[in-house]
């Protein structure tokens, strides 16, 4: 029941201070004092996609059973417990990267959420097509301070030849604004957290920011009065819910700060704000990317944890190889052993994704309740590069998907189809994107 509160207040105010600002998340006082449910604002809808690198071992991904009683794998396994807000998807296909020349990995990442065939070059002439992420980000952009995020764990530069005579630009990023255009993926969650409160230009060169920020306080001490004079009008339940999500920036903001006084080794390079431990950094990146829905700066992003053929090395779970070598492992079962403890690894750390979604209140429901988000990878076999029967679920229920089951489409069913489904569940009606044939019916 929504609460009657002393105040109505705009979904669009801020917490304002020096030199900051904060918006805040939907609260029940920011909606008609007065009026009928079915009358109220349906709550905002989210479009996310986390993508792992170099394939998975689909023998521990892809349950035997169809329908709403599959048995949850080895890989899949940490989501068990959010079995009704998970929906896996089976027999899905990239034809574009099939179709494509150039390295195995720059073609199925360059073509994944557009499509589109990248074109195969090193140089500064790529070419691709426009991510389905971007269709809805511009929809989106006039009701957001930020159209999209692009956000990252891994390499972020764009230019030189990545994987056999492709340009970096198709192995890391996924997003497109358009065929000309990649967007660049923001790996430090300094520049991230900064870009969504405005505290510091993100365009200053990345010493000058950090430079600027030891001089500053936190964005909460400097909107901490008015802060103080929104919680005096709010009722109980707002009170709580503002208290809940001005300690999370808190937090987030706290670790962001304690990475950056991390002393680290002169023969380790890494950007101040990025936290050592990769899981750390991991949940750091997704809880800033809760924040942004919770407080609607934006609807859409997606996050890679790691760029495709990435040679990221795990020893915190036993796999002090680089992760690329072990996915050619031509039947090795030590190799295929230390490959699947990786696709482990990921998915527990989206399964805190997936908690923080469904824990954050919004509207009637939850973050996850009005958000599609897809995880996988634009490749299944990474010993074949094989961008069939692709390894994806989606988490949320946008659009009114019911979760809790294993569709699988016919064999080869283009990917496009997919992402058709999840634009039309956020709001963005679609008939066609690339190669799509139908919307995916995911009530199985």
């Amino acid at each position: 029941m929504t609460f009657l509160t002393r105040k109505h207040i705009g979904r669009r105010t801020l917490l304002r201070g020096a030199g900051a600002a904060i918006a805040l998340p939907l609260l029940d006082a920011m909606r008609p004092a007065l009026g009928a449910p079915a009358r109220l604002k349906k709550p905002a809808t989210r479009l996310a996609v986390v993508y792992v690198p170099n394939g998975i071992v689909m023998k521990d991904w892809k349950p035997a059973e169809v329908g709403a009683n599959f048995q949850f794998t080895r890989i899949l396994k940490p989501l068990e417990r959010f079995r009704q807000d998970i929906t896996l998807v089976s027999g899905l296909a990239n034809h574009a990267a099939t179709q494509a020349k150039g390295g195995g990995h720059a073609k199925a990442t360059g073509s994944f959420l557009s499509g589109a065939q990248p074109k195969y070059t090193a140089g500064a002439d790529v070419r691709a097509g426009t991510t389905f992420d971007q269709i809805a980000a511009r929809q989106f952009a006039a009701e957001t301070r930020i159209p999209s995020l692009q956000i990252g764990c891994e390499d972020a530069r764009m230019v030189g030849n990545c994987d056999t005579g492709s340009s970096c630009a198709y192995t890391n990023t996924l997003s497109w604004k358009d065929p000309e255009t990649p967007l660049t993926v923001e790996v430090n969650p300094r520049s991230v957290f900064e870009r969504l409160f405005g505290t510091v230009d993100p365009s200053l060169p990345p010493d000058v920011r950090a430079r600027r920020a030891m001089y500053r306080k936190s964005i909460l001490d400097h909107t901490r009065e008015s802060a103080q004079q929104l919680a005096g009008t709010l009722g109980a339940p707002d009170k709580r819910k503002l208290d809940e999500y001005l300690t999370s920036i808190r937090e987030v903001e706290g670790r962001i700060a304690a990475a950056e006084k991390d002393q680290i080794t002169p023969s380790i390079e890494k950007p101040a704000g990025i936290p050592f431990a990769y899981s750390d950094y991991v949940k750091l990146m997704f809880d800033l990317q809760v924040i942004a829905f919770q407080a609607d700066l934006t609807r859409v992003s997606t996050m890679m944890l790691g760029r495709e053929g990435s040679v990221r090395t795990y020893p915190e779970i036993g796999v002090p190889d680089p992760h690329h070598p072990l996915t050619h492992h031509r039947g090795h079962p030590d190799f295929i052993e230390k490959v699947t403890k990786i696709n482990s690894f990921h998915m527990e750390l989206f399964a805190s994704f997936v908690q923080k979604l469904k824990a954050a209140p919004d509207g009637d429901g939850s973050l996850l309740d009005h958000a599609g988000i897809i995880y996988g990878c634009a490749l299944s076999d990474g010993n074949a590069h094989s961008s069939f029967d692709l390894p994806l679920l989606v988490a949320g229920h946008a659009g009114g998907i019911p979760g809790g089951r294993h569709v699988a489409a016919p064999d080869k069913t283009p990917v496009a189809n997919l992402f058709v489904n999840l634009l039309n569940g956020v709001g963005v009606e679609t008939e066609k994107f690339a190669d799509s044939t139908a919307a995916l019916d995911l009530r199985g």
